[in-house]
């Protein structure tokens, strides 16, 4: 064993470690890509959110690891071919064992996807989840068993291929997710969206408590605030609107970048009904532009 030892370990293992971040995150970014193409109507916004929010974090992992994971290999495979051993017997015996404990990582990305079908999950969700992981886990179990075995080693041209191959699907697949999701500029102007609703959910519960202390509504948001500050909205958006319409209805209102169900970049997530008897006071689902949200005090708040 020669003294490029060490050396080789440490870049094989960066290299590995770097290969199953890169693939789990995919992985993560696959099954979010995949929960946006097929939105279940009974879950709702929050799941479509939840599936964007996976996709950015998976494009992030997999745009620094992926690069990483391609530099390192070359680097160890180059090593190798210009070794006195035509492979270190210790990064092959890593190898192996990173196969086994990554195996099981992916694999249990398997029995998530299994879990979530019989959970209730779409049927064409889970075939598509279970392929990505066949597909993805597959890939990589093949490229190592044949490194294993010393194959890329004389096929440099073949392992070079292979290589762009899979960075080409990967990037495909990165992209389209991508194509799916707002953009910065609109994931900041919805987070102040949803920072005014916030705003108006607290107003309301200011209107509330000040009317069962009271037993009538505030005559605007200076009364209600007392010697707070009334709120103003964010980045130079019309202020808040507070107007009583009667004995024990008002109304909230706020000037909102975009319709609260209009996400992606022309995708509009499944709009779910309200519930049999939920009262509208619950209910925040606004359009773009100025919207108003008409309130009603409660039997309970009255007495």
């Amino acid at each position: 064993m020669d003294n490029h030892t060490p050396k080789q370990f440490v870049l094989q293992l960066g290299s590995l470690v770097s290969l199953y971040l890169s693939l789990s995150f995919f992985l993560v970014l696959v099954f979010g890509f995949i929960t946006i193409l097929f939105p279940d109507p009974i879950n709702g916004i929050w799941e479509v959110e939840s599936a964007a929010s996976s996709i950015r974090l998976g494009f992030a992992m997999v745009l620094v690891f992926l690069p990483t994971y391609l530099i390192l290999t070359r680097i160890v495979n180059k090593g190798r071919r210009t070794s006195s051993s035509s492979y270190l017997g210790l990064t092959k015996w890593l190898i192996y064992l990173s196969l086994l404990i990554g195996g099981f990582v992916l694999l249990g990305d398997l029995v998530a996807v299994i879990m979530g079908f019989l959970e209730g999950e779409l049927t064409a969700r889970f075939i598509l989840k279970a392929v990505a992981v066949f597909t993805v886990t597959g890939a990589a179990f093949y490229y190592y068993v044949l490194d294993a075995r010393g194959y890329w080693i004389k096929h440099e041209r073949q392992s070079l291929i292979y290589g762009i191959v899979a960075a080409g699907l990967i990037t495909i697949t990165l992209v389209a997710a991508l194509l799916q999701i707002p953009d910065p500029a609109k994931v900041r102007a919805m987070k102040v969206d949803q920072e005014m609703v916030n705003t108006l959910q607290d107003m309301q519960w200011r209107i509330e408590d000040y009317y069962r202390t009271n037993k009538s509504l505030p005559a605007d948001l200076p009364t209600l605030y007392g010697e707070f500050d009334v709120p103003t909205a964010p980045e130079n958006k019309p202020a808040y609107v507070y107007e009583v319409t009667g004995d024990t209805t008002y109304k909230l209102c706020a000037d909102f970048n975009y319709d609260i169900y209009d996400f992606g970049r022309g995708n509009t997530a499944p709009r779910v009904a309200l519930a049999p008897g939920l009262r509208s006071n619950y209910n925040w689902d606004y359009k773009a532009g100025e919207w108003c949200f008409n309130r009603v005090i409660e039997e309970e708040t009255k007495q």
